[in-house]
């Protein structure tokens, strides 16, 4: 029994419609269940991967989560299959995800921004948004690169979130 979850990738940054897709098998009756939340709300379902008998196969599934009270921007994204003796979620694949309509309202993309030598968060604010003091939207968008607000580095790519 195996899932292999490839899209999203760690971190990613998402919107509305959460594609989640790889490689699943070997289930009970190939049935397969996804979560996406943030401890407040979630978004369920299920899809088939497989053959039930121990084949793997490819899944693809776009989960709208639009409608979802999410109140936090970091959320997971699980994929498991569940125990015919006792329910129990197996095989439990969990992907964290930066949700962007909680970082900029109306996200749709974003642009990558290569960081320049005397960059600051601040002024690429700025360049991007018209105000300087929207820096905070690109830090939320960014957890794996930027641990340190104060600290930016030349090469750095950031991803800046877009309505």
């Amino acid at each position: 029994m195996s899932i292999t979850v490839q899209q999203p990738a760690p971190h990613d940054l998402v919107g509305g419609r959460v594609l989640v897709a790889g490689l699943a098998g070997g289930a009970f009756e190939a049935q397969f269940t996804y979560r996406v939340h943030e401890g407040h709300d979630e978004v369920t379902g299920g899809f088939t991967a497989g053959d039930g008998v121990g084949g793997h196969g490819q899944f693809q599934v776009a989960v709208d989560v639009s409608g979802a009270s999410f109140t936090l921007d970091r959320l997971l994204v699980e994929v498991f299959w569940n125990s015919p003796e006792d329910g129990a979620e197996l095989d439990k694949i969990i992907v964290p995800v930066v949700y962007g309509p909680l970082i900029v309202p109306g996200y749709r993309v974003y642009q990558e921004y290569e960081v320049e030598p005397g960059d600051t968060l601040s002024a690429i604010s700025q360049r991007f948004y018209g105000a300087a003091n929207f820096y905070q939207r690109i830090v939320r968008a960014n957890p794996q690169t930027i641990t340190n607000p104060d600290v930016i580095h030349p090469g750095d790519v950031l991803r800046v979130p877009q309505a």
